[in-house]
C-alpha cells in the first residue's frame, strides 16, 4: 500500500462514518476467481441501468489504481463476511454528467471477502461507477445503490451508453403513479370491444392505454402520451424509456375505485384487457 493512500486514509478517518456506503452483492461484482471482465453471470438488466442512471450525478468508467481496507471499528454497518474498502481510481471516460470528476476519483465500497476471508483485490480492474458527487470533498463520489459499481464489460458499457443516449434525447415519459379511470365498452359484434385506461402521473401529464378487440383477431393495445386518446396508438418497443415507464410502474392490478362502470361484465373485460397489457410488457427486472 502506498504512503499516499495511507495519508489519505488518515485524512478521511474523521468522516468515514458520515458516508452512506453501499454494499455491493457478490453475484454482481466479485466472482470467486475475480475474473470480473469475463464472467457470463454478470448481467445488468435494462431497467436496472435506467434506475442507476436516473439516480446518478455521473456515470464513468474507471480503473482502480489503489485500495485500502478500512478497519472494522471505522466501518459502521459493515455486514459479516464483507470488507469496506477505500478505493482510488483513474477516470478513463465520463459517460454522463454535467460536472466532470477529474482525472482521479475516490470512493468507499463494501465487498464480500474472498474464500480465504481476505478483502478482494480489485486493483487494475475496470468498473462503471454510478455515483453522486460529494460537493464538500472534490474528487470523492458516493455510489448511489447496491448495484452502482459494475464491471466495465463491453456488454454492460454498450447497454449503459444506449440508455444514456435515450435519456439525453429528452421527452422522457412521466412517472406513472396509478390508475385514475377505466372504461370498457362492448361493440356491436360478438368479441368486439374497446377498453380505455387513464393513468395518473407525477407531473399530471395525461397518459392513456387502449385495448381493442376485433372478432377472430388478437387484442391490440397501445399507449397515448398526450391528451388525445388514439385508437391507432401502438405498444412501446422493449428496452425503451416508454417501455420502462409502463413495465416498471404500472400497478399489478387495477383498483376497484377506478372503474367507471359498475356491471361485472365491463369490469371483467377491462381486467382481462389490463392483463393483456401486463403480459405484453413482461416483468420490469430492475436492479
Amino acid at each position: 500500500m502506498t504512503g499516499a493512500i495511507m495519508l489519505q486514509l488518515r485524512k478521511i478517518a474523521p468522516v468515514l462514518a458520515l458516508f452512506a456506503v453501499i454494499c455491493v452483492p457478490a453475484s454482481r461484482v466479485i466472482a470467486q476467481d475475480s475474473s470480473l471482465a469475463t464472467s457470463p453471470e454478470i448481467v445488468l438488466p435494462y431497467a436496472g441501468i435506467v434506475e442507476l442512471a436516473q439516480a446518478s450525478d455521473i456515470v464513468a468508467r474507471v480503473m482502480v489504481t489503489d485500495q485500502a481496507q478500512v478497519r472494522a471499528e471505522r466501518a459502521p454497518g459493515l455486514k459479516p463476511g464483507e470488507a469496506r474498502l477505500y478505493v482510488e481510481a483513474e477516470t478513463q471516460a465520463l459517460l454522463s454528467g454535467s460536472s466532470g470528476i477529474g482525472a482521479a476519483v475516490a470512493f468507499l465500497v463494501d465487498l464480500p471477502l474472498d474464500e480465504r476471508g481476505k478483502a478482494p483485490r480489485i486493483k487494475k480492474e475496470q468498473f462503471l461507477v454510478f455515483a453522486d458527487l460529494v460537493r464538500s470533498r472534490p474528487g470523492t463520489v458516493q455510489l448511489v445503490s447496491a448495484d452502482a459499481l459494475q464491471p466495465a464489460t463491453a456488454q454492460i458499457e454498450a447497454a449503459t451508453r444506449r440508455v444514456l443516449t435515450q435519456m439525453a434525447q429528452g421527452n422522457r415519459p412521466p412517472v406513472i403513479t396509478g390508475i385514475r379511470e377505466v372504461i370498457s365498452v362492448a361493440g356491436n359484434l360478438a368479441g368486439e370491444s374497446e377498453t380505455q385506461i387513464f393513468l395518473e402521473t407525477d407531473t399530471g401529464a395525461p397518459v392513456s392505454l387502449s385495448v381493442i378487440r376485433r372478432p377472430s383477431m388478437l387484442p391490440r393495445w397501445g399507449v397515448s402520451w398526450n391528451e388525445i386518446v388514439d385508437a391507432s396508438a401502438s405498444a412501446p418497443a422493449p428496452e425503451t424509456l416508454e417501455w420502462y415507464a409502463l413495465a416498471c410502474h404500472l400497478p399489478a392490478a387495477m383498483p376497484r375505485g377506478a372503474f367507471l362502470q359498475g356491471d361485472p361484465q365491463s369490469q371483467a373485460r377491462a381486467q382481462a384487457d389490463y392483463r393483456v397489457i401486463l403480459d405484453s410488457l413482461g416483468p420490469c427486472r430492475g436492479g
